[in-house]
Parts: structure tokens; sequence; C-alpha cells
């Protein structure tokens, strides 16, 4: 009688090895999706730098010098475009610096505290007057292969 009796229903050793195959199977995709994510997050950081670089430009066309600083002002006596510091998601900061008569460069750098933060392998982006593309991780080492392909 005892081997005409069948099994019914799952036992808890089973359901425990489905349930940790399944953990491990979201780990490794919710791992795999967050860093899809902040790669196709630095295209803010790129898409400010040159509308940026492009303000550059039509500064130096308007006033034949380049600007020094970002602001709500736009007039040739004060050096400034108009803008905000800030790129249009809010996960960089934007700035001018070694700006002059003849060269500029604008940086975008992740906002501490915002998710792009988190990106430590781009998170400076650099654009200089000839177009020139760097970028830094967050040691400050040279990682431009990476950030702007």
């Amino acid at each position: 009688m005892n081997s005409l009796r069948r099994q019914r229903g799952v036992t808890g050793i089973e359901l425990v090895v489905v349930m940790i195959i399944i953990g491990i199977l979201v780990a490794v995709a919710i791992s795999s999706y967050r860093a899809y994510v902040i790669r196709s997050q630095r295209s803010d950081a790129k898409d400010a730098l040159f509308a940026l670089a492009n303000q550059q430009e039509k500064h130096y066309l308007q006033c034949n010098t380049f600007a020094t600083a970002i602001d709500a002002a736009t007039s040739c006596a004060d050096g400034k475009l108009q803008g905000t510091s800030l790129s249009r998601n809010g996960w960089y900061s934007l700035a001018i610096s070694a700006a002059n008569a003849t060269t500029f460069t604008v940086t975008a750098t992740a906002v501490i505290g915002e998710d792009q933060y988190q990106d430590s392998a781009c998170r400076v982006f650099i654009v200089d007057q000839t177009g020139v593309r760097t970028a830094a991780d967050s040691g400050g080492s040279d990682n431009t292969d990476e950030c702007w392909r």
C-alpha cells in the first residue's frame, strides 16, 4: 500500500530552491538595468555641453570674446551666457572655465546626491572651443573613450 501512495504538492526545500534561483535572476537583472540607465543618462551631460558650447560660439560672434560665466544676463559687457548652471534633468552642474578672448572650456559634473553621481566611471565631461571632448572618472583619471562613445 505504501508504494502506491503518491506525493502531492511541493516540498519546502523545492520551494526554497526555486525562490533562491528567482532571487539570483532578479539581482542580476536589476544591476544590469541600473548600469544601462546610468549609461543612457550620460546624454544629459553631452546635450548640455554641446548647447553651452554653441551658446559660446554665438556669444563670440556677437561680442568678439567668449563668455566667462553662466547667468541670466546676456550683454557683451557682463561676459555671461544666458542659461542655468544645471543640465536639463538636473543630473549635472555646468560651468565655464579657462575662458578668455580666444579659448573656453565647458564642464558638466555629476551633482552630488543625484542618481547620476553613482556613475563613477564618467563623473566629469568636458568640451573646449575646438570641440575636443574629454571625460574623467570619480578619481579624476581620463576615461574619454568609455564616456563619449
